[in-house]
């Protein structure tokens, strides 16, 4: 008998622990959806008006929608968009701030229906509707990796493929890995543009002394090839300054002096880290469903869905 009760109190011990865990993951789970549920309000600063506005999540995704990509898109891209797009919002209110997001490019554009029937005019109610649908088939859904909400990142254009987060960000994740982006060279218009620059603005632009021969060295770049750091004439500059002042679409850049021009080219539009949004719509083309394009980007996620 006391064999018997020594047994029990073993396994109790053994298991007890794993059973308060499993409870309290249960709970964690509970708790987030009670936080964030289809109706919960996202609080949007709106730069120009410097007001909070609170906007109900699936109005604030429709918002995002209209700003964030082209509504010619292939629907599956739409929906993957939308999905990032309300994913990236959830991740952001998990800080609880005075407001969860800004509406510019700082996080992610909003136009509320007001500015929406400005922007589309007589399209308005064709377009609108399209988009209340897209974000409607997709309602509540967002992307976890490890059952945590995600860093969804997305830009406009890779350079055949994206980078990994701690080559452009300062921390690495394990979703945000380099991925093939094959697609972008065939839809996207700017996946290369080139630009010259008189000899003189160039080195007006970027604040340096002039000189008739232009030397540039490329000190660091990422494992994709962007450039991260270079010299010009002997003076070490960050890639991020010279693309910001030089308004270029992305760090992947060559430049070449012709006579008293500068020459650059670029490859890809914006940061590269995350779902590459002309790379959603050629795979879109290619009959991937917006499921398939989110996990393509966000590598070992899965997708979950608010409770009402």
């Amino acid at each position: 008998m006391e064999l018997k009760k020594l047994i029990v109190i073993t396994l109790l011990l053994l298991f007890l622990p794993y059973f308060i865990l499993k409870i309290c993951l249960k709970e964690s789970e509970n708790n987030l959806f009670f936080q964030y549920g289809e109706n919960t309000c996202v609080k949007v600063k709106r730069e120009q008006k410097n007001i909070i506005e609170e906007v109900p999540l699936e109005e604030y995704v429709v918002g995002v929608l209209s700003g964030e990509m082209p509504l010619s898109f292939e629907e599956e891209a739409l929906k993957a968009q939308a999905v990032a797009a309300r994913t990236y919002v959830l991740k952001k209110m998990q800080e609880k701030k005075e407001y969860d997001v800004v509406d510019t490019v700082s996080n992610q554009v909003y136009f509320n229906e007001e500015e929406r029937k400005e922007k589309w005019k007589d399209q308005f109610e064709e377009r609108n509707d399209k988009i209340k649908k897209i974000v409607n088939e997709t309602k509540g859904e967002y992307v976890v990796y490890q059952n945590e909400i995600i860093e969804a990142f997305f830009f406009s254009t890779s350079v055949g493929v994206t980078e990994n987060s701690g080559e452009v960000f300062s921390k690495q994740l394990p979703y945000l890995v380099s991925v093939e982006s094959k697609w972008d060279e065939k839809v996207s218009p700017v996946y290369q543009v080139e630009y010259d620059f008189k000899l003189t603005d160039f080195y007006q632009k970027l604040g340096l002394p002039y000189q008739d021969q232009l030397t540039i060295k490329i000190l660091k770049s990422t494992s994709s090839g962007r450039v991260k750091k270079l010299s010009i004439n002997g003076i070490e500059l960050e890639a991020g300054m010279v693309f910001s002042k030089l308004n270029l679409k992305s760090t992947f850049f060559t430049i070449e002096q012709i006579g008293s021009v500068v020459h650059i080219v670029t490859k890809g539009y914006g940061h590269g880290v995350g779902m590459s949004q002309y790379g959603a719509n050629g795979m879109a083309k290619e009959g991937y469903h917006y499921d398939q394009i989110l996990k393509h980007y966000y590598q070992g996620t899965e997708i979950k869905k608010l409770k009402k």
